[in-house]
């Protein structure tokens, strides 16, 4: 699997991993801080977007920006600016080619 689409998946439902981190970083504003930074949290999502009681406020959001795109380092990627800039490129700027498409018969 592609390391960024990899990583990605770490930026949502990630309550337990973030807090288990020593530092984090946001994928959009390509900011690094500890977790202890982090003042809220989210888990509204299309399965309970009609009703907000439901979320279940396990992603956390970004205390710099407000965006839902954190990674820590308990992920096991580290968290530096290199990294956090080529997420926000992957992400956040452009449609990269991430896997080839399956041809059709």
């Amino acid at each position: 699997m592609n390391p960024l689409l990899e990583a990605h998946g770490h930026t949502s439902n990630n309550r337990l991993e973030l807090e288990a981190s020593k530092l984090c970083g946001c994928c959009s504003c390509i900011q690094i801080f500890p977790p202890r930074d982090i003042v809220a949290w989210t888990g509204l999502d299309m399965s309970n977007f009609d009703n907000p009681d439901t979320a279940s406020a396990e992603t956390a959001l970004c205390p710099r920006c407000g965006s839902e795109a954190l990674i820590g380092d308990g992920s096991g990627y580290s968290i530096n600016p290199d990294f956090l800039t080529r997420m926000n490129q992957a992400w956040f700027q452009k449609t990269r080619l991430i896997r080839r498409p399956e041809t059709k018969a």
